[in-house]
C-alpha cells in the first residue's frame, strides 16, 4: 500500500498553515498603572517610615532655623517659609529619591524587567512616581501644621495642601524620573537628584521677595515653586483664590510636561 505524504494530500500541518500564534494584547494604561503602583508601594513599605521621618525631620529643622531670621506672625516671609518647607518634603522624595531609583534601575539592568512586561511605558513611570509621592502627604501635613503653629499662621486653609502635594509631586516626580533615566551613570543621577533638591530648598523656602531678580527668574523655572506660592497665598486673611488656582494650574501643566518627558526618557532607555 502506498502512503501519501501530507504535502501530496494537501493537508499540511495546522501550525504551518496558520503561522505563529499571535501575542497577547498589551495591558491598558489604567489597569497597568494600578498594578505597577501596587507593586512599587509594596516594595517601598519597608522604607516608608525612614523616608517619612527623614523628609519631615529635615523640613522641620529648616523651619526652626529660619525662625531665627524670619519674624513670626502674618507676613509674606513667614508664609513663604512654611509653604516652602512643606513642599520640600515632596521634593526630597519625589525628585531626589526617584532620580536615584531610576538611575539605579538603569545601571543594574532593572529596566529590562519592565521592558519585557506588556504594559505601556507611561504606566511604569506614573506608577513608580505615584508610589513614591504617596509617602509625602503625611510628612507635608505634619510640617505645615507645625510651621503654622511655630510662625503663628492660621490653619484655616491647610486643606489647600491636599491639592498642592499631588500636583507638585507629579511635576517633581516626572523631573526626578527623567533625570534618573537620562543620566549616563548612576552616580550622575544621584548628583542631579541632590542638586534638584538643593534648588527646591534654596528657591522654594527662601522668601521670593528677598531674592535678587536674576534668582527670581531661576525660581520661576522650578515647578514646585508654583505649589509653594499657591500654598503661601492660602495663609492670607483673605486669600486671592484666582491666583491660587492659577498657580495650581501652572503646576499641573508643568507636571504633565515633566511626566511626558519622563515617559520619553523611559522609552529611550529601554530601546537602546
Amino acid at each position: 500500500m502506498t502512503v501519501l505524504s501530507d504535502t501530496e494530500t494537501g493537508t499540511a500541518p495546522r501550525a504551518a498553515a496558520t503561522g505563529p500564534a499571535p501575542l497577547a494584547p498589551a495591558a491598558r494604561l489604567l489597569p497597568a498603572l494600578a498594578a505597577v503602583y501596587r507593586a512599587q508601594l509594596a516594595r517601598a513599605k519597608v522604607a516608608r517610615i525612614p523616608l517619612m521621618f527623614v523628609a519631615t525631620f529635615q523640613s522641620v529643622g529648616i523651619l526652626v532655623m529660619m525662625r531665627g531670621v524670619v519674624d513670626g506672625g502674618d507676613n509674606p516671609s513667614a508664609r513663604a517659609v512654611v509653604a516652602g518647607s512643606s513642599v520640600l518634603v515632596v521634593a526630597f522624595v519625589a525628585l531626589n529619591l526617584l532620580a536615584q531609583y531610576f538611575g539605579r534601575l538603569r545601571a543594574t539592568g532593572g529596566l529590562d524587567h519592565y521592558a519585557t512586561l506588556p504594559v505601556p511605558p507611561a504606566s511604569v513611570v506614573l506608577g513608580a512616581a505615584a508610589a513614591y509621592a504617596s509617602f509625602t502627604l503625611p510628612g507635608a501635613l505634619v510640617t505645615a501644621g507645625f510651621g503654622a503653629w511655630f510662625f503663628q499662621l492660621p490653619l484655616t486653609h491647610l486643606w489647600v495642601l491636599l491639592a498642592v502635594v499631588p500636583l507638585a509631586g507629579a511635576a517633581l516626580s516626572g523631573l526626578g524620573a527623567a533625570l534618573g533615566l537620562l543620566a549616563p551613570k548612576q552616580e550622575i543621577a544621584t548628583l542631579l537628584g541632590q542638586l534638584g533638591m538643593s534648588a527646591a530648598l534654596l528657591l522654594g523656602v527662601l522668601p521670593a521677595g528677598r531674592l535678587p531678580q536674576a534668582i527670581r527668574l531661576l525660581r520661576d523655572l522650578l515647578p514646585s515653586t508654583y505649589g509653594v506660592d499657591a500654598f503661601a497665598r492660602s495663609f492670607a486673611p483673605a486669600p486671592a483664590w484666582p491666583a491660587v488656582l492659577g498657580d495650581l494650574a501652572v503646576c499641573a501643566g508643568v507636571g504633565l510636561v515633566s511626566l511626558t518627558l519622563a515617559t520619553y526618557a523611559y522609552r529611550r532607555a529601554t530601546t537602546r
